[in-house]
């Protein structure tokens, strides 16, 4: 066999390599440097700040030192695991300035113009974008490491950057993340992830509204979250109140308020479906349902807008509209018991019924022939009272759409037979 001879090599040879392909050494010191020779030229003119980095991103890498830059934007220099600034440098150059976030007034008209540096920057960087946010991601992770007044000036930042849509209020997440991580270690039992979003509600209600911070907070999915800001130990509806109280922010108060009682709500339907899916026997239903509500302190009124959507969620309905009407009737005889439980007392809750009923009837075309038949069976097992249905009858505000002109002429021959029997009663008393 032969084999194959190898070719001879030249000693000495160069293998050349493309340029794209050289690695260039990552050197986030020497970027730092070159930084603050430009933050020195400009001072604590915010206005030659930003025509410095405009222009000086023609000749430093922004791509490879994004972060950098915004560490010393934030915080002067670059900053090391735990929220320190790195100070690291050669003889006699600084290692970090005074012209950043960190280092300005923490009124919300100067940390304005700060939020203006970063707008232009990113603006004119469209890819610094991304970066940022991960800068922030990191950031939010080094708040135990900052002073009180740096996390004030970060609070209020954090509304700015928020507000001109450079961060979505998503980021905010990332401090409860860090949070869980601390509380598992056992390394964090203060309050300083509640002091910063109290900062932060006050500055978002300073600058604009209650009703854009709520919509903030639902985009955000931190609607249902805020209670997890306090220490593990203090998480309770009493500590909340007088804590948010204490400190201005009843409307924070009664937005979680509100949450819990949503949350509470959408348990207690999911609750109720399981239970009726499993086919639990209807006094075990009634009983239970009895105890969360009671327990949750909801009005009969919730209690029907919760109830009606789940025991008509559980059937599925045939698709032939002759035959669904008879289906219908047969599925809410059976929960007459649950439904009175609730109505048999409340006129509210009887006209909640009503309208829940109305629109449920409207919304499913093949049981829109059905819903004089559903009123007339909770007529007969006194769900609902004579002087609640006239009153939906006659009233044009209650159940104004949804159909009510097609369901008010199915009702007319009810209705009249109502007031028919109402004339004959007050005759038969009149002779007595």
């Amino acid at each position: 066999m032969s084999t194959k001879v190898q070719k001879p090599v030249i000693q000495g040879q160069r293998i050349k390599t493309r340029k794209r392909d050289e690695k260039v050494k990552h050197d986030p010191v020497a970027f730092r440097d070159s930084i603050l020779r430009g933050f020195a030229e400009a001072g604590a003119d915010l206005d030659a700040l930003s025509k410095y980095l405009d222009t000086a991103g023609n000749k430093l890498d922004y791509k490879h030192y994004g972060e950098t830059l915004f560490d010393v934007l934030i915080a002067g220099g670059i900053l090391a695991p735990g929220g320190s600034v790195l100070e690291e440098a050669e003889e006699g150059k600084p290692y970090k300035t005074d012209t950043c976030v960190f280092q300005s007034d923490s009124d919300l008209a100067s940390l304005s113009k700060w939020a203006q540096v970063f707008t232009k920057l990113i603006r004119r960087y469209k890819y610094l974008e991304k970066m940022f946010k991960e800068e922030i991601g990191k950031i939010m992770s080094f708040v135990h490491g900052f002073s009180d007044e740096n996390r004030t000036r970060l609070a209020r930042m954090m509304v700015l950057w928020i507000a001109d849509g450079h961060l979505p209020p998503s980021v905010l997440q990332l401090m409860l993340k860090s949070l869980t991580v601390l509380r598992r270690k056992h390394l964090v039992k203060d309050m300083v992830a509640a002091n910063f979003i109290v900062e932060f509600f006050v500055t978002w209600l300073k600058a604009k509204d209650m009703p854009s911070l709520k919509a903030a907070l639902k985009k955000g999915a931190l609607e249902h979250r805020l209670m997890e800001f306090l220490p593990a130990n203090k998480q309770t509806e009493a500590f909340f109140t007088d804590f948010y109280k204490e400190k201005g922010l009843s409307e924070i108060v009664n937005f979680q308020k509100q949450q819990a009682s949503k949350e509470a709500r959408k348990d207690l339907q999911t609750k109720l479906a399981e239970m009726l899916n499993n086919d639990e026997p209807r006094e075990s239903v009634i009983t239970q349902v009895k105890e969360l509500t009671s327990k949750l302190q909801l009005g009969d009124p919730e209690v029907i807008t919760i109830v009606w959507p789940t025991v008509m969620s559980v059937v599925e309905w045939n698709k032939k509209e002759e035959l669904v009407v008879d289906q219908a009737i047969r599925h809410l005889r059976e929960y007459i018991p649950l439904l009175k439980q609730y109505t048999e007392s409340s006129s509210r809750a009887q006209m909640t019924l009503i309208l829940r009923a109305q629109e449920y009837c409207y919304e499913n075309m093949n049981l829109m022939k059905t819903f004089s038949k559903i009123i007339i069976l909770f007529y007969k097992a006194d769900v609902l009272h004579e002087e609640v249905i006239l009153r939906w009858y006659q009233d044009t505000q209650e159940g104004k759409a949804k159909g009510k002109t097609v369901f008010l002429e199915q009702m007319k021959g009810f209705i009249d037979w109502l007031k028919n029997a109402e004339e004959e009663d007050s005759d038969e008393e009149e002779d007595d």
